[in-house]
């Protein structure tokens, strides 16, 4: 399906949700993998489409009330902090001159620490501060373990928010702003935590357009599979869908499924505990 150029000004922002960047990923996250060819020309159809790619925390400040945004703000983001993330992923993006924003799994990348994903080839907690320092890549948080935050108990969501935070404040010397919730799963419950954990803001997943109207605290993201392709992005850069797909744009109610998948995996979790919904 063609979907014709966003009318100049128009409020909406897409903000990509990438994973890891490899020609051979484990099997339980291959369906969120690119290849690094394909993903040069994903970031190559984001040049093309003249939008200016701002940090996380450019939108967050926006919805915040504080500073304008470019008029076509485009935001590329990276959940788990995957080994491609500070070599080559960061090259391609720094050889753009495209920023972006990490959301890193203190857990998985800890050693000695743990997290609830399945094994794969992660970066270490040591080269968070070179994401910054080289290339210019916001880190915000992505929680401790991976956990589906709207299945926890209190206690345990404050920790997860709490210490994902302190561990990279502690490595990088500065404030943590920013979070994104595991699966993008969240509740008005977590949002409020998330807020009183001293987050600024919290990306969700929605597979949506983003906007200047969105919500601080469940930021919409579209979220990149391996079927996507440049042509897809370049869709999404416009303001349309990808193909086969419908697009929306945030920020809008949480449907009766999703609402009642909640209550599901909160049934799930407190008959088998924290669990990775592979």
């Amino acid at each position: 399906m063609t979907h014709p150029p966003e009318p100049p000004g128009a409020p909406v922002v897409p903000v990509l949700l990438y994973h890891a960047v490899t020609d051979d990923p484990p099997a339980w996250i291959a369906e969120f993998t690119v290849t690094p060819r394909e993903f040069a020309a994903q970031l190559d159809a984001v040049v093309a489409s003249g939008r200016t790619p701002v940090p996380a925390g450019a939108l967050a400040d926006r919805l915040a009330g504080g500073a304008p945004l470019p008029s076509r703000p485009v935001v590329l983001t990276f959940d788990d902090g995957f080994a491609d993330l500070p070599g080559a992923t960061a090259e391609a993006l720094a050889a753009r001159g495209l920023p972006a924003t990490a959301y890193l799994t203190t857990g998985a990348i800890t050693p000695g620490r743990t997290s609830l994903l399945p094994p794969a080839p992660m970066m270490t907690l040591a080269q968070v501060p070179r994401l910054e320092r080289s290339y210019g890549i916001e880190v915000g948080a992505h929680t401790v373990t991976h956990a589906q935050l709207d299945t926890l108990p209190a206690a345990a969501l404050r920790r997860e928010l709490r210490e994902s935070k302190e561990t990279l404040e502690d490595v990088l010397g500065h404030e943590v702003a920013h979070l994104a919730y595991p699966h993008g799963y969240n509740s008005r419950a977590v949002r409020r935590a998330a807020a009183r954990a001293g987050y600024a803001s919290a990306v969700a997943v929605r597979h949506a357009l983003s906007s200047e109207r969105d919500e601080s605290y469940r930021i919409a993201r579209l979220i990149v599979r391996r079927h996507h392709t440049a042509a897809d992005v370049a869709s999404w850069m416009a303001g349309g869908a990808a193909r086969g797909e419908r697009v929306r744009v945030a920020p809008f109610p949480d449907s009766p499924a999703t609402l009642g998948w909640r209550l599901y995996r909160a049934a799930r979790a407190r008959l088998r505990g924290p669990e990775f919904p592979g």
